[in-house]
């Protein structure tokens, strides 16, 4: 098979740029679809399918049981995989196709038919996209940072890597999105039609697999460890017991933190990018105000990431990771301070945005150092499903985001059909989205925030832990 990877097999050597870049694209491509869920699914089935907002947010709660399930399988499934491409590659190489078709039918509701059918069939082609296949996009891509190298310092840049090209997705989402849907829209008047979503869906669902291929045809899998220790807890030939796995995890407290920080983080993330498009409509009442308010952070977030890898080397990943968060809630509390003053909120979403660069570049390189040291404590490796507990935190915060949001909303007295009448959405509406916008994640990341500071001490304690087994650092 053709590969452009890095020619060497030493999971402990440098890796060239060809190949960083390379894993970066399959994040650009996944999270511009996984971007465009979040931003966009709620607004086409509210605006275009006409559904109501809480039944909507309803069945994506619902569905993240399932979600949060197919994360465990998917990761054990990874854990057993045997194949000449690796344990991660072979995975994006199966599914990105998939995963394209059943994007485009979940963003295909049919209009003509009766209203219990069509949540019926969300229901399905929701769990289809988000339980099946993006799921077994994401934990095999997550994975791939611990698979492809073990020397900390390029783990941590992979993280930085594959978070530019996840914000890089972002930014062309929020750049180019809108834009297609009033090009390719059948109502001159309304960018918000079948036809219009469909068209612009297929443009990114073939963009996100011609990155998925690059990604896989331009990496390679060299870190093939067992288990260090306690080899009797293993099973003959597939590792080690799922209960096993599940306890090495839970009794690894950083692994634990950084699971309810990425869950935090992604929730944030989806009333950030959701609460934005309802803020422009119902607070500023001008959707022309989306651009500045979604890529003052946006941009930022993805400028900060070109210096973090720098920073990373001075402060460490813990550090730089916290102070991410500090930034980010800072940011949140001068814009709902300021909320009157268009040059401040800018300033402040730059910093909401440059916050979460910093911790985003250096969040899976922090689990991929979590499970490192788990590995050390416990024996057991626990690389798939511990990458698959971090994914489902991840969609567990963004459905959870996209599900109270839309129960917020509807609380609120929202109504998709009064826009179309050129009737205005109660004031009601507007306090909501303000406060679902600026204050609830202020609150979290203030939380989340003092957690970090008083516990995590992972760099002294895997530091310690490799000295006291003689390994030498990477």
């Amino acid at each position: 098979m053709v590969s452009l990877a890095t020619k060497h097999n030493d999971p402990d050597a440098s890796l060239s740029w060809v190949e960083r870049i390379g894993f970066g694209s399959g994040q650009l491509g996944i999270n511009a679809i996984n971007g465009i869920l979040g931003s966009f699914l709620t607004v086409y089935f509210t605006n275009v399918a006409l559904l109501d907002a809480a039944i909507i947010s309803t069945i994506i709660a619902v569905s993240k049981i399932f979600d949060g399930i197919s994360d465990v399988v998917v990761g054990r499934l990874v854990d057993n995989t045997k194949s000449k491409m690796g344990k991660g590659r072979s995975w994006l190489f199966r599914v990105c196709i998939p995963f394209a078709i059943s994007v485009m039918l979940l963003f295909f509701v049919p209009q003509n038919w009766p209203n219990a059918v069509k949540y019926v069939y969300v229901f399905v082609m929701y769990n289809i996209v988000n339980t099946v296949c993006l799921t077994s996009m994401l934990v095999p891509f997550y994975s791939m940072i611990s698979l492809i190298t073990r020397n900390s310092y390029e783990r941590g840049l992979l993280g930085n890597i594959q978070q530019i090209f996840q914000t890089l997705g972002n930014v062309i989402v929020n750049a180019v999105f809108v834009t297609l849907l009033a090009k390719f829209s059948s109502d001159a008047a309304n960018p918000n039609t079948q036809q219009a979503f469909t068209l612009t869906m297929l443009v990114f669902c073939i963009a996100m697999v011609v990155f998925s291929l690059i990604c896989v045809f331009t990496t390679k899998e060299r870190v093939h460890d067992e288990p260090t220790e306690k080899k009797s807890e293993k099973k003959a030939d597939n590792g080690p017991g799922f209960w096993v796995t599940i306890k090495a995890l839970l009794s690894n407290k950083y692994w634990v933190m950084m699971f309810f920080a990425n869950l935090v983080i992604f929730f944030i993330i989806i009333f950030n990018a959701v609460g934005g498009i309802y803020y422009c409509l119902y607070v500023f009442y001008d959707m022309g105000q989306y651009s500045w308010l979604s890529n003052s952070a946006t941009i930022a977030q993805f400028a900060i990431m070109f210096v973090t890898a720098a920073l990373m080397k001075k402060v460490g990943k813990e550090k730089l990771y916290i102070a991410g968060m500090v930034i980010s809630a800072i940011g949140y509390l001068g814009f709902g301070l300021f909320a009157k003053s268009v040059p401040i909120m800018i300033v402040c979403n730059v910093l909401k945005g440059a916050g979460l660069g910093i911790s985003g570049a250096m969040a899976m390189g922090i689990v991929a150092d979590t499970l490192t040291y788990g590995n050390l404590k416990t024996g057991i490796d626990t690389v798939g499903m511990g990458n698959a507990g971090v994914s489902a935190a991840q969609k567990i915060g963004l459905g959870l985001g996209t599900a109270v949001f839309g129960w917020i909303l509807s609380g609120a007295g929202f109504d998709g059909a009064l826009d179309l009448q050129g009737i205005p959405q109660p004031q009601s509406v507007t306090t909501a989205v303000e406060f679902v916008f600026t204050w609830i994640p202020l609150i979290m990341f203030a939380i989340i925030s003092v957690v970090l500071i008083l516990f995590f001490r992972l760099d002294r304690d895997l530091k310690k832990l490799k000295e006291e087994k003689g390994i030498a650092e990477a």
